[in-house]
């Protein structure tokens, strides 16, 4: 497994590791990015073009139009999947991006959905009948967007079932292996801890200096600006999708929509304020992801702004496939 925050040079440096003669065994990556899943969004997610893949194989990538959900129960299962594939084929699994929930579930599993708590059902279903399932929908969006996006606001059972694990956790549903609608018919996550032990790991994390990794995004973000990233965003948005489709709502996307008093939601014209803007959220995250990565363990870090990290990883490899 191997990730880091944005911009930190995790790509180039698997690129050069896998493709270079640098280790002598054949890799396919699996990618933990919860954005790169879709379609026709390349530019602001930084996706591996199409002859770079021909070179070194990735999974997990256009897999979901931009309207379409993808959480971290549905990357554990499709993960699993793309690992047992790349291993039949007698190659090298690879593991690597950097959306940290998605990385540590798969390294220890999705918990399974808790039973059902018939106190705060009977609290939910009383809410219903007195409040309507607008308000508990709005409860939903709160506290578990992504279940909200999924579930039919008539949908009687799901919504009160979101409601009541978000209520008696403080988790969403959505980060749960198994879904409300499973959880009618299956007691067990087929993606639980317990299964984990068939893999065996090494986790190698790239980590830079705040300030440096700071430079590198604002670098990103204008090179982003000067490949078109506009452009796609406007081949998406005359293609149907909006801000609230979930590919669109990630930074490089939301941000160059506005909502107009006049003329509801448009593309903004004011591109360097939307570039300011995706460069500080671009930050903003990359701070989240370092404080995430924190809580993920067994990881050997790499400062990579400390010579080339190459021959260090080539070492640490070589030594986990011996």
């Amino acid at each position: 497994m191997f990730f880091g925050p944005t911009a930190s040079g995790k790509t180039d440096i698997l690129f050069r590791l896998f493709t270079d003669g640098n280790i002598p065994v054949s890799a396919e990556i699996v990618s933990a990015d919860s954005m790169q899943v879709y379609r026709g969004m390349d530019i602001g997610t930084a996706k591996p073009g199409a002859a770079e893949r021909e070179l070194l194989p990735h999974h997990l990538i256009d897999i979901r139009n931009p309207n379409e959900q993808f959480n971290a129960g549905d990357f554990v299962r499709l993960a699993d999947e793309a690992c047992a594939g790349i291993w039949r084929r007698g190659k090298l699994p690879v593991v690597s991006g950097g959306t940290g929930f998605y990385l540590k579930n798969f390294i220890q599993g999705l918990s399974e959905a808790p039973p059902s708590d018939h106190k705060i059902r009977a609290e939910l279903k009383t809410l219903l009948q007195e409040k309507g399932a607008a308000a508990l929908m709005e409860e939903l969006a709160a506290g578990d967007p992504v279940s909200a996006a999924r579930i039919h606001i008539n949908d009687e059972y799901r919504l009160l079932r979101a409601l009541e694990v978000l209520r008696l956790t403080g988790k969403p549903l959505s980060s749960y292996a198994v879904s409300a609608s499973q959880s009618r018919n299956q007691g067990q996550s087929q993606n639980s801890g317990q299964e984990r032990n068939r893999y065996r790991f090494l986790i190698i994390g790239v980590e830079r200096p705040r300030e440096e990794l700071y430079r590198r995004i604002n670098g990103r973000c204008a090179a982003m600006f000067r490949e078109g990233l506009p452009n796609e965003v406007k081949a998406l948005y005359q293609a149907g999708y909006g801000p609230e489709d979930p590919g669109l709502k990630a930074i490089g996307y939301r941000e160059f929509f506005v909502d107009d008093p006049l003329d509801g939601i448009r593309i903004s014209v004011d591109l360097k304020g939307v570039e300011a803007l995706v460069a500080q959220n671009s930050r903003h995250y990359a701070k989240r992801q370092v404080t995430f990565f924190a809580s993920i363990p067994g990881v050997k870090w790499i400062d990579a702004s400390n010579g080339d990290p190459l021959e260090e990883i080539r070492r640490d490899v070589e030594v986990f496939l011996h």
